[in-house]
């Protein structure tokens, strides 16, 4: 690893977080590869990461990213995956403008149905079915073509057949986590399937669900494209950058997301059903749709004590929780006991 990296050189690094840092490699062979550096302070410990080499180097589809290999060595943890050369879309759309591509629509929607195509395989075809439980834009990497490669199963979960939902400690990544497992931490399908929703709206607005906020009533990200359907201006969504694209088609992509991110996670599609929606294979029962669920965090850094906030406007989101039921808070669950582990992005 210190060959393919030139000695884990600065100028070799491609990326980072709280778990340490990646670097882009040359093996022996020429073959390139990202090779994942865990830090020694890293919130994915010793279980995660062998769950991690368990769970890929057991999966391969067009849509998941493929590991080659793995170094286990004192406190030193790598993982080595194949290299996209287009990094996260976390880089390509969502960070400075320096650093971001011109993602067309074609490609945005290729990107969600690739998406929704990898995230299908695992809930239905992996076997034992996997739950990733951190579907996000920086764990979505694109290759050459901008073909998109889910990544990272640090968090994942299997999910035998006879089992419907795991109880657990809550794991993921603030602005994506479906309310009813952030709150009660039982764990579903539909869990990624909200954060996949999620997602999609990012793709199609070009905003940060954990970042942005909208209108006087700091709406996130899910709230504004709900109250832009009430108001019947979804197409107000877009990202401002995309001059051309197929109006029907975008709508009905952002019809899909609210349908993924609806507050009841039973009224929730699967990732199959997901896929027919967005391919129109289906007619969308637009009036089956319910609103979004929202979690709220209060941005403490101490991950053990995560709770429900507000928002940053008290009164505003007052007024709004006594409109929209579906909006969770701490009044509305009291004494919610939470044993989370919460990966900022």
């Amino acid at each position: 690893m210190r060959s393919a990296t030139q000695d884990f050189h600065p100028s070799s690094r491609i990326g980072g977080g709280g778990y340490g840092v990646v670097y882009k490699g040359v093996l022996r062979d020429g073959t390139q590869v990202a090779i994942k550096s865990l830090s020694v302070e890293s919130k994915q410990g010793t279980k995660e990461f062998m769950t991690e080499i368990d769970t890929i180097s057991k999966i391969q589809h067009p849509n998941l990213v493929r590991l080659i290999g793995c170094c286990i060595e004192g406190y030193h943890r790598m993982l080595v995956y194949e290299f996209l050369e287009n990094n996260s879309l976390a880089n390509s759309l969502l960070g400075p403008k320096s650093k971001c591509v011109a993602l067309d629509w074609p490609k945005r929607a290729s990107i969600c149905c690739g998406t929704a195509s990898g995230l299908e395989f695992l809930h239905g075809e992996a076997q034992p079915n996997i739950v990733h439980r951190d579907i996000k834009a920086s764990n979505i990497l694109l290759d050459g073509n901008f073909n998109p490669k889910i990544s990272d199963f640090g968090l994942a979960k299997l999910f035998p057949d006879n089992v419907t939902h795991v109880s657990t400690r809550v794991a993921g990544t603030v602005g994506y986590l479906a309310p009813e497992y952030a709150l009660l931490g039982q764990l579903t399908k539909k869990a990624d399937v909200y954060s996949f929703g999620i997602l999609m709206l990012e793709i199609i607005s070009g905003k940060s669900s954990s970042k942005a906020a909208f209108g006087e009533n700091l709406w996130v990200l899910v709230e504004w494209a709900w109250k832009l359907r009430e108001e019947g201006r979804l197409l107000d969504i877009v990202d401002p950058e995309l001059t051309e694209y197929d109006e029907m088609q975008v709508l009905r992509f952002i019809k899909v997301a609210l349908f993924c991110t609806q507050a009841a996670a039973q009224h929730r599609p699967t990732m199959k059903q997901v896929i027919k929606m967005l391919t129109k294979e289906v007619n969308l029962n637009e009036k089956a749709l319910t609103e979004p669920g929202v979690y709220r965090w209060n941005g403490s850094k101490e991950c053990g004590n995560s709770s429900l906030e507000e928002t940053s406007s008290s009164q505003a989101n007052k007024n709004r929780s006594s409109k929209n039921p579906y909006i969770i808070t701490s009044s509305n669950f009291s004494g919610a006991d939470f044993d989370t582990e919460m990966l900022p992005r």
